[in-house]
């Protein structure tokens, strides 16, 4: 058995972080949301949702006037980035300031239930729109990068078998951690990082020395969902076939990632994405295996859950977090 687990470790780990990578980047905007608000934007799955359509949407309309087929393929993902980046972000912000800016002060329960409100809201709608544009609520969009590279990793030790990766999988893994490094400078050495880290910490003296709550809120929000958009676009430009509730599955264990990490800890979300991801291929991998048949593949996705209640047991903090005192 031993033996047989050994040899899928190459495939695996090409795999898993690969979905670890998408995970922790979205990880990164439950957990840049909760470090300034303490709430938990469950509507940001489907934000990372609807940057995977709006993405997916533009690379159709650029096939259909010729523009993919005459400019580079990555010339044509990083426009594709930027501009989902800026229409999820500014979605975000939108959401922010409707939906969640008016309860600000109302207690924790009521954001939440809205923030669940305009996820099952924007799922819908953007299920209506898809039908009404295509007569499936399924979309498969253009391949841009489909060329597969044979890994040897059996020239490494005979233990391993040979892995392929898709050329895709080089471009998501290192588009999302230029995005997780350039989030952690950003909120690190900047002025707006600084201020971001001051709201966090004490909303109410920010305000007293001068920082705009509200702006620093709203780019917070911009951000995030910006992130989110992007990696929605990685995610379609790797897997391929989208549908509107990609973003509730997803969304829940990039929370759990982000509590794995350290809610809070943008550090802490990056790492315990990748480590969620390589855990559920892991799984899906070997399940079957180790279980004697027992369960399949399918139950992977428990894995997650488990881990979220295992963390939420033993170390509510996550691995980089830090237990918070009440204050008397």
């Amino acid at each position: 058995m031993l033996n047989e687990i050994m040899q899928s470790i190459p495939q695996v780990l090409i795999d898993g972080l690969t979905l670890g990578t998408v995970y922790a980047v979205i990880a990164l905007g439950y957990t840049m949301v909760y470090g300034i608000l303490e709430l938990i934007n469950f509507a940001h799955g489907e934000i990372f949702m609807t940057g995977a359509f709006i993405g997916t949407a533009i690379l159709i309309v650029l096939t259909g006037i010729g523009w993919v087929s005459a400019l580079p393929a990555i010339v044509m993902l990083i426009t594709v980035l930027v501009l989902t980046a800026i229409l999820t972000g500014l979605l975000g912000m939108g959401i922010e300031r409707v939906a969640y800016r008016p309860l600000r002060n109302a207690p924790k329960l009521i954001p939440l239930i809205t923030a669940i409100g305009i996820s099952f809201l924007l799922q819908d709608i953007i299920r209506f729109i898809a039908e009404l544009k295509k007569g499936n609520y399924i979309i498969t969009g253009p391949s841009l990068f489909t060329d597969q590279i044979l890994i040897k990793a059996s020239s490494i030790s005979s233990i391993f078998n040979d892995a392929s990766i898709k050329t895709s999988f080089l471009i998501v893994l290192v588009t999302a951690v230029i995005m997780m490094i350039g989030l952690d400078i950003f909120v690190n050495r900047t002025r707006w990082g600084m201020a971001m880290r001051a709201v966090a910490q004490d909303r109410d003296t920010a305000a007293l020395m001068s920082v705009n709550v509200n702006k620093v809120i709203s780019l917070t929000f911009f951000i995030g969902s910006a992130l989110g958009g992007a990696t929605g676009v990685l995610f379609a430009v790797q897997y391929g076939t989208i549908d509107p509730y990609i973003g509730f599955i997803l969304g829940l264990k990039a929370f759990t990632a982000a509590v794995l990490g350290g809610i809070g800890n943008i550090r802490g979300a990056m790492i315990g994405g990748l480590l969620l991801g390589l855990l559920e291929v892991f799984a899906a991998a070997n399940l079957t295996l180790l279980s004697g048949g027992i369960f399949g593949a399918e139950y992977k996705d428990v894995f997650a859950f488990v881990i979220l209640i295992i963390v939420l047991i033993f170390k509510p903090e996550g691995l980089l977090g830090k237990p918070v005192v009440e204050k008397v």
